[in-house]
């Protein structure tokens, strides 16, 4: 490692670095099963009493990439409106100029690589990214605390929103469908556009991020910010206990219980993703608070090579999607469609072993750009 990364790495948050590029490798997992266990059809929220515990907590892994993504861009967002040496900046061009180049990326390089063709075009992780980027861009001209309380507002009081709901045709369907409900804004006999993300909730989520960034200043103590976080992942998970038994508001779908205690915590931690439940971001917001403090107070350095992942998150994620795609290809032209109309594999655990070796071809690349993106002066890089 030469000395411009090192001094990279320590203008750099380790531990945002680190987490961001642990769910990376979550993602490809919950990838990797979407290209080779997609015989196996998990629904949202799951089906318990159709789902392994195995592809349960497979999938269940998966449920923390979206949120730490999104919630690291908004603290991110802070990060660069306020380094640590130097003036102030303004994020709001950078902002709004970035997610339209994530929802341009989502719509053409990201799409094809999912089928191979442009059949259908969803909109998913990427485009709710780059619209709450959009979304956080106009935000940031208010109060810091202004965008803090409407965050909450949006996290918490988002499912009393539920009971909205438009026709296809209707006024207000195709808004209404980009914010809270999942559909199609355009369905046609060759071609369709749907909406798999819808956004008000993230929006919610990246501008909680951005009000709790100036925890990672460098004008807050590690200690003081080891104990924030902890209290921050401490109070969401005791929410979310108190609501989740509560058997109500917050989750669509209620728990129940069962014979086997293993199957009645799935039920009690199975959220709706889409459009993310209060309870599935109270899970997955407060166990990243609590890793978050642990990265902090242990500073593994184990765990360090996690940190080129996650300083070029943008060029793995398109950069595993095509290599996913190619390997998925050669697999049904050896082997043909062994599951019904796909290839797939037999267990679950083949599925993580294909992801590790997968994160071993792809982490040389991945460091390869992390320095280049470290260390090159083109504008156009830093939108990678």
């Amino acid at each position: 490692m030469t000395m411009n990364d090192l001094q990279h790495l320590k203008n750099r948050v380790a531990s945002i670095d680190i987490l961001r590029g642990l769910v990376i490798l979550l993602m490809l997992v919950d990838h990797v099963r979407e290209r080779v266990f997609l015989h196996h059809q998990v629904g949202d929220p799951m089906v318990i009493d159709e789902t392994s515990s195995a592809l349960f907590f497979t999938r269940f892994c998966a449920h923390f990439c979206a949120p730490v993504f999104i919630f690291l861009a908004g603290a991110s967002a802070w990060l660069y409106a306020n380094p640590s040496k130097g003036p102030t900046r303004d994020a709001s061009h950078f902002l709004f100029t970035r997610g339209l180049f994530i929802i341009a990326l989502e719509v053409t390089l990201v799409n094809f690589s999912w089928f191979g063709a442009y059949n259908t075009l969803y909109l998913q992780v990427m485009w709710a990214i780059g619209l709450s980027m959009i979304s956080l861009s106009l935000l940031v001209k208010l109060p810091h605390k202004v965008v803090g309380a409407l965050g909450i507002a949006i996290i918490f009081g988002h499912n009393a929103l539920d009971f909205i709901n438009f026709a296809p045709g209707e006024w207000g369907y195709s808004a209404w469908t980009i914010l809270h409900d999942r559909g199609f804004l355009y369905s046609g006999e060759n071609f369709g556009v749907k909406v798999s993300y819808p956004t008000l909730p993230w929006i919610g989520v990246i501008c909680l991020g951005f009000f709790l960034a100036p925890i990672f200043s460098s004008k807050v103590s590690r200690e003081e910010r080891i104990g924030k976080l902890l209290r921050l992942g401490a109070f969401s998970l005791a929410a979310l206990v108190v609501i989740r038994l509560l058997n109500g508001y917050g989750e669509p779908v209620p728990w129940a219980s069962y014979d086997s205690a293993l199957l009645t915590l799935q039920s009690f931690i199975n959220f709706t993703k889409y459009p993310p439940s209060l309870d599935f971001l109270l899970i997955t917001l407060g166990v990243a608070f609590i890793v978050l403090a642990l990265l902090e107070k242990y500073n593994p350095r184990k765990l360090h090579f996690l940190r080129h992942f996650g300083s070029a998150p943008l060029f793995f994620y398109v950069v595993h999607l095509y290599l996913l795609l190619a390997i998925y290809l050669v697999l049904v032209s050896i082997y043909g469609t062994n599951k019904g109309i796909y290839f797939g594999v037999d267990e679950v655990w083949q599925v993580w072993a294909m992801s590790i070796v997968l994160a071993g071809v792809l982490y040389l690349p991945t460091k390869c750009f992390s320095h280049y993106k470290k260390t090159s002066q083109r504008a156009w890089v830093k939108y990678l």
